[in-house]
C-alpha cells in the first residue's frame, strides 16, 4: 500500500526542516504542495530533485484526485504547504481525508508550526489552548468571535496579516484591556519579535510605530495580565 506523507517545513528559517523530512521527500516519487515556486525554492535549498503537482486550497479536491489515482497506482507521495504543518490555517486536511478513506496509509512528518512555536514561549501556562487561526476581515464577525473565544476563559491562538493586526488589538483592549497577551512577530527568521504584555500594552506597542511588517501570531490567556 502506497504513503502519502504530510510533512511540515520551516516557517521561516530553512534550518528548521527535520532529518526525517529531507529523507522523506529524496524518497518519495513526487510532491504534491501548496505553491510549486514556493516548494521548488525549499527544494533547490536541500539540492532535492522531484516531481511536483500543485494542491492549492482553492482545487485541493480536484487535485486529490490525482493524487489518490498515484498511491493508487503504488507510488508514495509527500505534501507540502508553503509553510508549517499542512492542514493548520492551510491546505492539507482535505487530502489526507481523501487518501484515508481510499484505504492509504497517510503519516505526518512533524515539523515546524507557528501556533506550536508561538506557545512555548508566552508563558501562558493554561491547560487548554484553542487554534482559531485567522479571523473573519468583517469587523463586525471578527469581534463577535472574540467575544466568544474571551468567555470561553481558555487559551487561544489567532493568526493576523500586518494590515489588521492593530484593529485586532484595538478590539481586544476594547474587550478585556487586562488580557495577558504574546504576540509573536516573523517567526524564526532574521527580524524575529515577541511582544509580551496586557492587551492594552501591547496594543500601545505596536500601535505606537509608523508601520506594521511581517506575519503575527498571536496568543492570547485565559487569564489575565501574568507576571513574567
Amino acid at each position: 500500500m502506497a504513503v502519502l506523507y504530510i510533512i511540515g517545513t520551516p516557517i521561516g528559517n530553512l534550518g528548521d526542516i527535520t532529518f526525517r523530512a529531507v529523507e522523506t521527500l529524496k524518497s518519495v516519487n513526487f510532491i504534491a504542495c501548496e505553491d510549486t515556486r514556493h516548494t521548488l525554492k525549499l527544494l533547490n535549498h536541500l539540492e532535492v530533485k522531484a516531481r511536483l503537482i500543485s494542491v492549492r486550497s482553492h482545487n485541493e479536491s480536484i487535485a486529490a484526485e490525482k493524487v489518490i489515482h498515484a498511491l493508487d497506482e503504488g507510488e508514495n507521495v509527500a505534501y507540502t504547504s508553503d509553510a508549517g504543518t499542512p492542514g493548520i490555517s492551510d491546505p492539507g486536511a482535505v487530502l489526507a481525508k481523501a487518501a484515508a478513506e481510499a484505504g492509504h496509509d497517510v503519516i505526518p512528518i512533524p515539523g515546524p508550526s507557528a501556533f506550536a512555536s508561538l506557545v512555548s514561549v508566552a508563558g501562558g501556562m493554561d491547560k487548554t489552548v484553542v487554534f482559531e487561526g485567522f479571523l473573519s476581515p468583517k469587523p463586525g464577525r471578527r469581534r463577535s468571535r472574540l467575544k466568544e473565544l474571551l468567555a470561553l476563559e481558555c487559551a487561544f491562538v489567532l493568526y493576523e496579516s500586518p494590515f489588521r493586526i492593530v484593529k485586532l488589538l484595538e478590539e481586544l483592549a476594547d474587550l478585556d484591556k487586562e488580557r495577558y497577551v504574546c504576540i509573536g512577530r516573523e517567526m524564526t527568521k532574521l527580524y524575529e519579535e515577541y511582544i509580551r504584555g496586557s492587551a492594552e500594552e501591547v496594543l500601545s506597542e505596536l500601535a505606537g510605530r509608523d508601520k506594521q511588517l511581517g506575519e503575527f501570531s498571536v496568543f492570547v490567556s485565559g487569564k489575565k495580565k501574568l507576571n513574567i
